[in-house]
């Protein structure tokens, strides 16, 4: 554990070398048209804490193996992924997560512990487009998975622009 904790305070810690201005101007670009996937433990970013404006709390612990389950494959990002991939040893994120109601919910996790969530999250802030993607702890291979790969490409050509302003303007309020 003591592991474990010195790991989440570097990663905190990590979190308040970014500025307030390069948080402001990662939030622009994206309400301005830009796409942004955040991956694993981006959740509890400033740019993502900014952009959705919740605490982006969970309940979390090491090693668990998870069943992602998706549950919307209609959805573009899902688009050649199988209903269920397993992932043999991941950190385990647990509701309740403190987001705001996603537009959609395209996967969701079951751990063998019995905890749930909801791992794959759409939102659209100003004319970008997010996708949250829980499963990726990086003491474990799940990038090298194809099904994790295929998840992220779909989400990349989901998230591209499909109309940017230059600069979207300060006067109103895109969260």
């Amino acid at each position: 554990m003591r592991c474990a904790r010195r790991r989440l305070i570097s990663r905190d810690a990590r979190q308040e070398e970014i500025t307030d201005e390069n948080v402001r101007l990662v939030c622009r670009q994206v309400h301005a048209g830009m796409g942004l996937i955040a991956l694993h433990s981006a959740h509890y970013s400033k740019v993502m804490r900014e952009l959705l404006g919740t605490p982006m709390t969970l309940h979390w612990r090491e090693h668990d193996s998870e069943k992602l389950w998706c549950v919307n494959p209609a959805h573009p990002i899902a688009r050649g992924v199988d209903p269920c991939i397993v992932i043999p040893d991941e950190e385990m994120y647990g509701e309740p997560f403190g987001i705001p109601e996603p537009d959609e919910v395209v996967f969701l996790g079951w751990y063998k512990g019995g905890e749930v969530f909801r791992s794959g999250v759409t939102f659209h802030r100003g004319y970008g487009k997010i996708f949250y993607f829980q499963p990726g702890h990086e003491e474990q291979p799940v990038y090298e998975m194809p099904q994790i790969q295929r998840i992220i490409t779909n989400a990349v050509r989901w998230a591209a622009p499909g109309y940017r302003v230059k600069e979207y303007p300060d006067n109103v309020h895109a969260v």
